[in-house]
């Protein structure tokens, strides 16, 4: 058995590359998707309404007791097919169909935003509640002291744990080829069907993972040692 990397590197790279650029904004709207679903569900859980807080309790056990891929399967497959059926009532012969990527970019978003709510929702807690009392002395209303005191010292506890996060995310956008989005996975799978160059094509993909997450991890790193002098 003969080993190709040069030819594989020549003619796979530059459409990895390419569909890197298609998983880095993937991966950036739906970050910044689950963060403000993890946010909303965080204030949900610590609002008092116990209604609202059971609710979020399903939800998030119906995401963690399901895997991502499945989710994923859903939103594109079933969704659109659930909101046909529903606004089909209302406007006759209505058809939705979600794209590959706003598909991948709701599913991962709610997933990781579900996840995301617990890091919110215990560094809300770990402020110290006589923050709150003071700000309500000062004349505060709840939600101001929420968003003025103890959103920004929350999100400032929570940077290492969200930046970890967004490098996992980065990676489980290798599950978005399961419903054919061009990214590099499933741009490695074509090009290795046609050449049967299995090996070289898998290892250049790693590769090109190792190269867009190392860097990211690193930031992660050092972003968690500069926070970590001011909490």
């Amino acid at each position: 058995m003969t080993i190709h990397f040069g030819r594989a590197f020549s003619e796979l790279a530059p459409s990895l590359f390419d569909a890197l650029k298609t998983v880095t904004l993937l991966a950036i709207l739906a970050f910044a998707l689950a963060l403000m679903i993890g946010m909303l569900i965080a204030v949900g859980r610590i609002s008092g309404n116990k209604i609202l807080d059971r609710f979020l309790i399903v939800l998030l056990e119906i995401i963690r007791g399901t895997p991502l891929l499945v989710q994923l399967l859903y939103v594109y497959y079933v969704v659109p097919e659930l909101i046909s059926f529903v606004v089909s009532f209302f406007v006759p012969d209505f058809h939705m169909n979600f794209g590959a990527f706003e598909a991948g970019v709701i599913g991962l978003g709610i997933n990781y935003g579900c996840y995301m709510s617990e890091i919110f929702r215990s560094s809300i807690l770990a402020i110290d509640k006589g923050q709150n009392e003071a700000a309500l002395a000062l004349g505060y209303t709840k939600h101001q002291a929420l968003r003025k005191i103890i959103f920004p010292q929350s999100i400032r506890i929570s940077l290492p744990a969200l930046g970890n996060y967004l490098v996992m995310l980065l990676k489980d956008t290798s599950l978005c080829a399961f419903i054919t989005l061009g990214e590099i996975i499933l741009t490695t799978q074509s090009y290795a069907a046609q050449t049967f160059l299995t090996i070289e094509s898998y290892t250049i993909a790693a590769l090109v993972y190792l190269v867009a997450c190392i860097p990211l991890g690193y930031l992660v790193r050092v972003l968690e040692r500069r926070v970590t002098k001011y909490v």
